[in-house]
């Protein structure tokens, strides 16, 4: 097995291929995927991916990468729509339960008209790759197997590729080691 150096370049030279961006994964799906590291390799994880952005250059590798951080992008909304403050001050008096379901309801987490969704297909360039991160951070807020069920329904254009801080073994996904993930995921392992 290879350490997370060598998967991270893997990865790199994976997308970087035809056959990759013609975004067919085994079985002719639509491909989606799962780069799995371990948490306390996020940082290391994070900067290569700023790398890769920085690095990217549409005209001579043939496609955009588009960088969806998932925390940054709820972040986003809730300030946008005058809800962030309210959101700490309920989370104070109501708790964490009540605050994902309240915030999960205002993002539309849960339907076709998924707030963040909208906003990765709307920014989505037809020849991209897209990376969504931050998914740890958004936890339990966001949960990894709604956003890849709602974006599988709205873009099949393009590749998209959920870098996950935890193990996915093709089936599920297991986060910080303790919480368990059992939700079916229509997506391929990127890398071993």
């Amino acid at each position: 097995m290879e350490n997370l150096e060598q998967r991270l370049d893997t990865a790199e030279k994976l997308i970087k291929t035809d056959s990759f961006r013609k975004n067919k994964g085994l079985g002719n799906e639509v491909g989606y995927y799962v780069f799995d590291y371990p948490p306390e390799k996020e940082l290391m994880v994070r900067e290569r991916i700023k790398y890769l952005e920085k690095k990217n250059k549409a005209e001579t590798d043939g496609f955009k990468l588009m960088v969806f951080d998932l925390y940054d992008l709820v972040i986003d909304i809730l300030e946008e729509e005058g809800f962030l403050d309210q959101c700490f001050k309920f989370e104070k008096k109501k708790g964490l339960d009540r605050i994902v379901s309240a915030v999960g309801n205002l993002l539309q987490i849960n339907d076709e008209n998924s707030l963040i969704v909208k906003h990765i297909q709307k920014n989505t360039p037809e020849d991209a790759v897209v990376f969504l991160t931050g998914i740890g951070k958004c936890y339990p807020i966001l949960r990894s197997h709604k956003i890849l069920n709602n974006l599988h329904q709205a873009i099949d254009r393009v590749p998209v590729i959920l870098f996950f801080p935890g193990k996915y073994d093709g089936q599920e996904l297991v986060l910080f080691s303790a919480i368990k993930d059992d939700n079916y995921y229509r997506a391929f392992k990127l890398v071993d």
